[in-house]
């Protein structure tokens, strides 16, 4: 299939992917009345007086604002926010498919972090949930942050933790095949952008005490001479214990793991044979992987997984953010800590049986739409028990 091709006609067929649909009919006056004016009326005087009766009133509970300023899209980089439409009005029927939560597209003509968080502030009465996407990095993380102090409901950026989720479940079931604890592990990780970055905090969450990390330039280390970005300052402060020095191939000697975020081809042959026994490659740029799946596995990687739908394993953050939000919405949390985010990788993990786990398959299937109702339950359960729910 040409996806190009298909996928515009499919845009231009439908004038988009999303419509707004009422959950009641209007056919007679006192439809009219009960849903608008004067009935309406009693709803706002309850609210009102209790701000809480919104959830009981209104759609907010299950309606997430998805919010970008366009200046990361997918592999586009910065295309502006009118090209990120169609890609947050699918990111809005995902929600809708797989975790019956109502979503809706926000895109932001600014690129200034203070505006976009007083403008995300301010919107937020009407949403449950804040779902952040396609903003660059390092501007994510400081817009999150400040929204997370800032508001009452969750706020989640899935680059960042979306992917850290899946990648954490697709580690926890590697291990199952190949006998190693996640405390033991030497791993390295290729490309601290917004989603490498998530991944190395939720696997430190998580038990994995020596990580390694890797720019453009090399390790990330304290004393490196090419001068650190805050992010990755603070990154050098809490990985390498063993300081190691160099580039990509001497951060990958020994090591038991090797996550990549970052570009195609800069995995070889030599490399992999470097590593411990029984490596894990998790190569998710896209659409070309660090290293291609087939050379991967003649090289003698254990358990690999890519970005990509046509090899085994994929990492897709479907298989995490709608559950996450059906979850944390369910229970009216009003944040998405570290323990719910390590509650869904588990619920992830915990879809493969044993019977079923093998080195093709560490991962659900993105289409498997039961991942996002065992995610919503994993997440509710930690939410209430870390007392983040508001019910």
């Amino acid at each position: 299939m040409d996806y190009n091709k298909a996928s515009l006609l499919l845009h231009e067929a439908n004038k988009g992917k999303i419509s707004v649909e009422s959950k009641v009919k209007i056919n007679t006056r006192e439809d009219l009345g009960l849903a608008y004016t004067p009935g309406v009326a009693e709803p706002c005087r309850r609210i009102a007086e209790n701000p809480l009766d919104v959830y009981q009133y209104t759609s907010k509970g299950n309606l997430v604002a998805v919010i970008t300023d366009g200046t990361a899209v997918l592999g586009l980089g910065d295309i502006g926010p009118e090209a990120a439409l169609p890609v947050m009005e699918g990111k809005a029927i995902l929600f809708k498919e797989f975790g019956g939560v109502d979503a809706f597209p926000i895109c932001l003509d600014t690129k200034n972090s203070e505006e976009i968080i007083k403008l995300v502030k301010n919107i937020a009465p009407t949403f449950g949930g804040i779902n952040l996407e396609d903003i660059s990095s390092p501007r994510c993380f400081e817009i999150e942050k400040q929204l997370n102090e800032l508001l009452p409901i969750p706020v989640f950026h899935d680059d960042q933790h979306g992917t850290a989720i899946v990648v954490a479940a697709g580690i926890l079931n590697s291990l199952r095949l190949i006998g190693k604890k996640i405390e033991e592990l030497k791993v390295v990780l290729n490309g601290p952008g917004a989603a490498g970055t998530a991944i190395i905090y939720l696997l430190m969450e998580m038990g994995v005490e020596d990580i390694i990390v890797c720019d453009e330039n090399g390790i990330l280390a304290e004393s490196r001479l090419t001068p650190l970005e805050k992010h990755k300052k603070m990154i050098a402060e809490k990985t390498n214990p063993r300081n190691i020095q160099g580039e990509l191939k001497e951060a990958l000697k020994g090591a038991d793991v090797m996550i990549g975020v970052s570009v195609g081809n800069i995995l070889t042959k030599e490399m992999i044979k470097s590593m411990a026994t029984d490596p894990i490659v998790f190569a998710m740029a896209n659409p070309i992987p660090e290293m291609l799946y087939e050379d991967a596995k003649k090289a003698g990687v254990k358990v690999m997984g890519t970005g990509r739908s046509d090899f085994p394993n994929q990492i897709n953050n479907v298989l995490a953010f709608p559950g996450v939000f059906k979850g944390a919405l369910s229970v009216r949390a009003s944040t998405i800590n570290h323990e719910m985010k390590m509650a869904a990788a588990y619920a992830i993990a915990d879809m493969i049986s044993e019977n079923e786990l093998s080195e093709e398959y560490i991962i659900p299937d993105a289409l498997n739409k039961a991942v996002a109702e065992q995610v919503a339950e994993y997440v509710a359960r930690a939410a209430k028990e870390t007392g983040v729910d508001g019910i």
